[in-house]
């Protein structure tokens, strides 16, 4: 047997490949220990809860995230504005998450035919269809758990929180790039990457249901806008998957609302946020923060100040 000894330099490399290869496949078996808050009624006749925390550890490969209608522009500007604001934060949070072996499925709704070419929309189709819960497909507007409260905030109005000259000087800039400025959006927000070699891309309840059948997941985290709607009311929301028995799991630094505050409970935008998040705790799903996984604090808004 022939023994070769490499040069100094080319030794160094294969440590440096070695030492890459082991962080990745380490990264890939880790476990997920997270905290989920929730929050527990103590006395039904006054409305009076508290907040608890469950601890629990998940496999990454049993663990999808679902990016909701994080879309490329909106009608509403200040929505626009704060999607800008969290947008970087959910990129490293995907990023860090999707290297750690969690599923990533973009549900960019009404959108996804843009992405007809990208593999990561093929993908979907080699998915074996698995038996669907009934409904898998329809808007879910509310669940038995819900129904017996009072809904936090009124959205009736489309929760448009711009002013006067700010949404109409939006809506101009809009109709000038040739969008609708009732419905811009495209496609998903481009700072948010699509992993064409592993993520998936589908708005059907239907669809995303095989995927995480098919791959066992049994832990759920949504992320995206808005929560009063979409986040809650999509085929893949958080109805959805809490009343079918998934371990779903709002992020709550990492959503944001559709709220109005010249509405009803005329509160901030940002306390309506936090109104419809302690409504989901209570009667849907409980929560987490982005933190718990990319360290730092969790991500907070920037108000924001009238500009136009």
């Amino acid at each position: 047997m022939i023994l070769r000894i490499l040069p100094r330099s080319s030794f160094a490399c294969l440590l440096i490949l070695l030492t890459i290869s082991h962080g990745k496949s380490d990264a890939r078996a880790e476990t997920l220990n997270v905290s989920l808050r929730h929050q527990q009624a103590v006395d039904d006749t006054q409305g009076d809860y508290r907040i608890e925390s469950t601890s629990q550890i998940w496999q990454p490969t049993q663990t999808a995230v679902i990016v909701c209608d994080m879309w490329d522009s909106h009608h509403c500007y200040r929505a626009v504005l704060r999607e800008q604001q969290m947008v970087p934060r959910m990129e490293g949070l995907l990023n860090n998450l999707r290297s750690r072996g969690v599923t990533i499925i973009h549900a960019p709704s009404s959108c996804v035919g843009a992405y007809a070419d990208n593999p990561a929309r093929q993908r979907v189709a080699s998915i074996p269809k698995s038996e669907s819960p009934a409904g898998i497909n329809q808007w879910c507007r509310s669940i038995p758990s819900e129904e017996a409260v009072t809904y936090p905030l009124d959205q009736s109005d489309g929760g448009e929180d711009d002013t006067p000259e700010e949404h109409a000087s939006w809506a101009a800039t809009l109709k000038s790039k040739g969008l609708n400025p009732k419905a811009p959006w495209k496609k998903q927000h481009a700072g948010l990457t699509i992993d064409p070699e592993q993520d998936f891309i589908s708005d059907r309840g239907d669809e995303v249901w095989n995927i995480l059948k098919h791959r066992n997941i049994a832990n759920v985290i949504l992320v995206g806008v808005h929560t009063n709607m979409c986040v809650l009311g999509r085929p893949f929301g958080l109805r959805q998957l809490s009343k079918n028995g998934m371990n779903v799991v709002l992020m709550r630094d990492l959503t944001d609302s559709m709220y109005n505050p010249r509405s009803w409970p005329h509160v901030s935008h940002l306390e309506g946020n936090a109104l419809i998040i302690a409504h989901i705790e209570r009667h849907v799903c409980p929560t987490m923060t982005s933190d718990q996984f990319i360290g730092g604090i969790p991500f907070k808004f920037t108000p924001i100040q009238s500009s136009r």
